[in-house]
């Protein structure tokens, strides 16, 4: 069958290239330097210009010299602190963690009387010296229990220091608040421990968490 119509071709038409365009020169911005007087936003010559004049340029370079210099310097006491630890001794461990520890048990017994004498405490007297977190089993005694909650409890000055700790009482008050099976437990435990010194900031830090989260608990 033939075509009743011509063909129509189209003439290609060859596309010229476009002329590239202008880079878009710095955004106006405000100047970096928080003492400049300039009110207006200023057109930076290139892009990473923060300052509007020499002046400020000057300002801005001091303040970065003294942020790098203070970085520097948190950087050196931070590993100065971390060499310090490594040199520390087991016995100065052992304070460490025994202070953080009697912290949290003053904080977790804060509204309970003497395991002994049952005598309360005011708020005021709990970081003072007629406030003990006195063990049941001493440390002399039991050193391996001297980290045990259940092994030390708070305690009046008196009841502690005088009356040899007053084992007796503080075994009513403690059977009362326990119980008589953890009592028993404590009595017959006698394993030895020996923390490494790593275990030991272990439990600093645990009873550092421990004792804010306490203080937080009983703020109002």
């Amino acid at each position: 069958m033939k075509r009743t119509t011509e063909l129509k071709r189209t003439p290609f038409k060859r596309s010229l290239p476009s002329e590239p365009k202008p880079a878009p020169g710095p955004r106006k911005r405000k100047c970096s330097n928080k003492a400049c007087r300039v009110p207006y936003m200023f057109d930076p010559l290139r892009p990473h210009e923060l300052w509007c004049s020499a002046d400020c340029a000057v300002v801005l370079a001091v303040e970065k010299i003294a942020k790098m210099k203070a970085k520097k310097q948190r950087q050196e006491r931070a590993a100065d602190k971390v060499k310090r630890e490594g040199m520390k001794t087991y016995p100065q461990l052992i304070r460490e963690v025994q202070r953080v520890f009697n912290a949290f048990i003053r904080a977790r017994d804060a509204e309970l009387p003497c395991i002994c004498c049952g005598k309360r405490f005011d708020d005021k007297s709990l970081t003072g010296g007629n406030v003990h977190a006195g063990h049941y089993r001493s440390t002399g005694s039991a050193p391996h229990l001297r980290f045990n909650e259940d092994n030390v409890h708070l305690q009046n000055a008196a009841c502690n220091l005088y009356g040899a700790g007053r084992a007796v009482d503080y075994r009513v008050g403690l059977i009362a608040r326990i119980g008589l099976a953890r009592v028993e437990a404590l009595e017959s435990d006698s394993t030895p421990r020996k923390w490494a010194h790593d275990e030991l900031r272990e439990l600093k830090a645990h009873y550092q968490r421990k004792v804010l989260e306490l203080r937080k608990a009983h703020e109002p």
